[in-house]
């Protein structure tokens, strides 16, 4: 296989968009990857979107994408995995161009989740839990995710506080992000006094509804040489999925598809979780990103809470996570937060990253997840 670089990347501000169809957001913001690759065509595009037809009524985006963006009769696919689906746009992307059956591969992902109410968004989003043994009784993603945080309190000790501290490190961190839905800064007492979406979380535990998209431009690395672009190759891939209903596995705390996929990326790479110098995570509610710590092992089992109280997790500690904000300020349109992890892990290595900049980064991961954790799709990569 051939080594694989990202030569450029884009992304707009997220929130809420109003005066901007889905089409013509994606558009703005692959345009943005494009000249910040400096091409102006592509072998093929893949779109992660997880919903489009509910959302705004809309399938078959991926020809609809190359159309309005001067692209037509390239390939073109829509890929889904619920919050997953803008990660595995990258794997794919990244396994074409590997493959050498394209050089210039554009990956990215979209969804435009505020032209509907909350309940057809909620139900929508829904669709990515297991619908008869957790939908059929009423369970929405924030009961999913309370249940993992209760069982992981009550058998890891893990405080209420740790779980608001989780929000305030990655609000700190948007706060300086001028892409970020929610740019702003907040304390543990406005996490714990918020208003209470599911016992033990509440309104500030959880990532919100977003419009928005994310690019990326995937080329062999030695193209990216010829270019004289920043190097910053993809040096690992790992994929893997779970039992889909949170009744059907061993232990609701332990997230084992985030785990193998850690591991298979890791093994490809030929890295260790102390290799990394930072990480951008699948935090959709402030226990999500505790989960993903431990599975990705970069802390110890059980020890995800402790480990953002010490500050370990923060952009000075010894492994900053979510330098973006994270899902939970910089916000979460599912089908655009994989490649929007792309876009900041990049902006990283190449020292692009403002006031949130890591000193001096070599080695990032994405990790992106779909659902409760039944897929997850993680990327490694390296500055040259």
């Amino acid at each position: 296989m051939r080594d694989v670089a990202v030569i450029g990347v884009g992304i707009t501000k997220w929130g809420e968009i109003w005066k901007q169809s889905l089409r013509d957001v994606y558009v703005e913001t692959a345009l943005l990857a494009l000249q910040d690759a400096g091409v102006d065509k592509v072998d093929s595009m893949y779109v992660g979107s997880m919903a489009p037809g509910l959302f705004v009524g809309q399938e078959h985006i991926g020809a609809l994408l190359a159309d309005y963006l001067g692209q037509k009769n390239i390939p073109a696919a829509r890929v889904e995995s619920a919050c997953a689906s803008g990660g595995l746009a990258v794997r794919l992307g990244y396994m074409e161009v590997a493959s050498g059956m394209s050089d210039v591969v554009l990956v990215s992902g979209v969804e435009k989740m505020t032209d509907v109410g909350g309940d057809e968004a909620t139900f929508a989003l829904g669709t990515a839990a297991d619908q008869e043994y957790e939908g059929y009784h009423g369970l929405t993603f924030p009961g999913l995710y309370a249940l993992i945080a209760r069982a992981h309190m009550e058998k890891y000790g893990t405080t209420r506080e740790q779980l608001a501290m989780v929000a305030v490190k990655n609000h700190r961190n948007g706060s300086m992000n001028p892409n970020a839905q929610f740019p702003f800064e907040i304390t543990v007492e406005q996490v714990i006094d918020s208003v209470k979406v599911s016992d033990p979380l509440n309104i500030l535990d959880c990532s919100p509804i977003t419009d928005g998209a994310a690019a990326a431009i995937l080329v062999p690395a030695d193209r990216a040489r010829e270019m004289n672009k920043p190097v910053i190759r993809i040096i690992g891939s790992g994929h893997a999925s779970d039992s889909f209903a949170l009744a059907q596995r061993k232990d609701i705390t332990w997230l084992e598809a985030t785990y193998l996929a850690g591991q298979r990326a890791y093994q490809m790479a030929g890295k260790k979780p102390e290799d990394l110098d930072l990480l951008e995570v699948h935090d959709c509610f402030t226990i999500a990103e505790i989960c993903v710590t431990e599975a990705l092992g970069v802390v110890e089992k059980g020890k995800g809470g402790a480990a953002v109280e010490a500050g370990e997790t923060a952009l000075e500690g010894r492994i900053p996570v979510n330098t973006s904000g994270g899902l939970k300020s910089k916000g979460h349109p599912v089908g655009a937060t994989g490649v929007g992890q792309v876009v900041e892990v990049v902006k990283q290595l190449r020292g692009e990253a403002g006031g949130r900049q890591v000193k001096d980064p070599r080695v990032a991961m994405t990790q992106n997840m779909g659902g409760s954790g039944a897929s997850t799709v993680c990327h490694i990569f390296e500055r040259e």
